[in-house]
C-alpha cells in the first residue's frame, strides 16, 4: 500500500514504496539546485517566515543615520514647509550705439545711427523659501529677491500667493517675506551650534525649476567663509548634499526634522553642484529674523579693528608663551577700539568673557552685540594680561552684496 505525504503546492500524492527513494532523491536534488540559483536576498523576499524571525539590526542613536534607513518620514514632515519663490525684476536693455549721445556724432549722422530704444524688460528670478510661522513668515536669501518688484510663492497645496518683503539683511544674505495666510505648515528652527561635522542632513528646494527635490549629505565643515559676499558675517555650514541654482533659500534639515541651515551658496567652476555647498546656520537666521520682525532692519556692532590668527611666526615674533587669541593687525581711526586705547600688536584673548581664537567667530560676536553697547576685551600686551572696556559703533555695509 502506498504512503501519503504533502509536497510543494499542498496536493496529496500517492507513491509506491519501490520508487519512494528515487523520488526523494530527485526532490533533494531539485531543492539543492534551487538553493544554488536563488541569492539570499531573493529567498528572504519570498520567505513566508515572519520578519521577527530574522536577527535584529542594531539601531543607531536617535538623529543619526545608518545604511538602509529611509528618510521618507522626515521628508513627509518637513517638505510641506519648503516653498518656491518667484521674483520679477525690471531690466533695461543697453543701447546698441551708446556713442550716439555725443553731439559731435549726431551732427554727422543725425538720429539715423541711433538704435530704437527697447522697452524695459522683466527678468525673473527663482529660488526657494522656508515657512517658519503658521501665519506666513518665510525665510529666504536676500539675493533671491534683491531688486524684485513683484514676489510670488508657490505653496505645496498648489496655491500661489503674493508675498511682501518684511526686511532684508544683505551682509548675512537673509530676507524675510510675509504671505497672508494662516495655519501653514512650518519648519522648526534647530540649534545649529549643536550640529556636528559628520551629521546627516537633507537639502530641500526647487533646483533649476524642476520641482521640489530632496538630496542627502553630511555636514562637511562648520564656520566656513567663502568671500562670495562681503565676507563680514559669514559663518557657513558646509555640506556635500547636492545644491544647485534654485535651491537658494531652501532648507537644510537634520534627521530630527529640524531646520539647521538656509541653503545659500555653492562653490563650483561650472555652476553646478560638485559637492561643496554652504548654508547659513539656523541660529544666525533666527537672530536676523527676530530683528527684522521687530524693526525691519538689522543693526550690528562694530569695534573698529582688523584681527588675524596667532600663528607660530606671530607668537615667535611677539614672544608669546602660547598660540591663542587674535592679533590686532589694524585699528580704525576714530573707532571705539581706538578710543579704548587698543593698539596694533595687542592680542585679544576674550570678548565679554568668551575666549576667541578664530577671526570669524570674533567678528560675529562683535556684530551680534547692539551698537552703543559697552564691551570688555581681555588683551595681552607686553606679556601682561589686562581688561579693556570699549563702546561699539555701528556697522554700515560698504556695498550690498549681490550673488546673481
Amino acid at each position: 500500500m502506498g504512503k501519503r505525504f504533502v509536497i510543494g503546492n499542498g496536493h496529496a500524492v500517492l507513491t509506491r514504496p519501490g520508487i519512494l527513494s528515487a523520488f526523494m532523491g530527485l526532490v533533494l536534488f531539485w531543492g539543492a539546485a534551487c538553493n544554488r540559483q536563488d541569492p539570499p536576498a531573493a529567498r528572504l523576499a519570498t520567505s513566508s517566515e515572519p520578519a521577527t524571525a530574522n536577527p535584529p539590526i542594531n539601531n543607531p542613536p536617535a538623529g543619526t543615520a545608518a545604511p538602509g534607513i529611509s528618510y521618507a518620514d522626515v521628508v513627509t514632515r518637513v517638505s510641506p514647509a519648503v516653498i518656491t519663490v518667484h521674483s520679477q525684476m525690471r531690466a533695461r536693455a543697453p543701447e546698441q550705439y551708446p556713442f550716439m549721445d555725443d553731439p559731435w556724432f549726431r551732427d554727422f549722422f543725425g538720429d539715423r545711427g541711433r538704435a530704437p530704444q527697447e522697452p524695459p524688460r522683466r527678468r525673473e528670478g527663482l529660488g526657494s523659501g522656508v515657512i517658519v510661522s503658521p501665519d506666513g513668515y518665510i525665510l529666504t536669501n536676500h539675493h533671491v529677491i534683491d531688486g524684485a518688484e513683484q514676489i510670488k510663492v508657490d505653496m505645496n497645496d498648489n496655491r500661489t500667493l503674493d508675498a511682501r518683503v518684511v526686511g532684508t539683511d544683505p551682509p548675512s544674505d537673509l530676507a524675510l517675506l510675509k504671505v497672508e495666510a494662516s495655519n501653514l505648515p512650518v519648519l522648526t528652527l534647530g540649534d545649529s551650534d549643536r550640529v556636528r561635522v559628520g551629521d546627516v542632513v537633507l537639502a530641500i528646494g526647487n533646483p533649476l525649476g524642476i520641482g521640489q527635490t530632496v538630496t542627502m549629505g553630511i555636514i562637511s565643515a562648520k564656520g566656513r567663509q567663502t568671500g562670495l559676499s562681503s565676507g563680514a558675517f559669514e559663518d557657513f555650514l558646509q555640506t556635500d548634499a547636492p545644491i544647485n541654482q534654485g535651491n537658494s533659500g531652501g532648507a537644510l534639515v537634520s534627521t530630527n526634522s529640524e531646520l539647521v541651515g538656509i541653503n545659500s551658496q555653492i562653490l563650483s567652476p561650472s555652476g553646478g553642484s560638485i559637492g561643496i555647498g554652504f548654508a547659513i546656520p539656523s541660529n544666525m537666521a533666527r537672530t536676523v529674523m527676530d530683528t527684522l520682525v521687530k524693526t525691519g532692519k538689522v543693526r550690528r556692532g562694530q569695534l573698529g579693528i582688523t584681527v588675524g590668527k596667532v600663528t607660530s611666526e606671530v607668537a615667535e615674533k611677539l614672544k608669546l608663551r602660547d598660540q591663542r587669541g587674535l592679533v590686532v593687525v589694524q585699528v580704525q581711526p576714530g573707532s571705539g577700539a581706538e578710543r579704548a586705547g587698543i593698539r596694533q600688536g595687542d592680542i585679544v584673548t576674550a570678548f565679554n568673557g568668551t575666549e576667541v581664537n578664530e577671526p570669524n567667530i570674533f567678528r560675529n560676536l562683535v556684530a551680534g552685540t547692539a551698537p552703543g553697547s559697552e564691551v570688555t576685551l581681555t588683551i595681552q600686551r607686553d606679556g601682561r594680561e589686562q581688561q579693556v572696556r570699549a563702546t561699539l559703533g555701528e556697522f554700515t555695509p560698504q556695498v550690498p552684496p549681490t550673488q546673481r
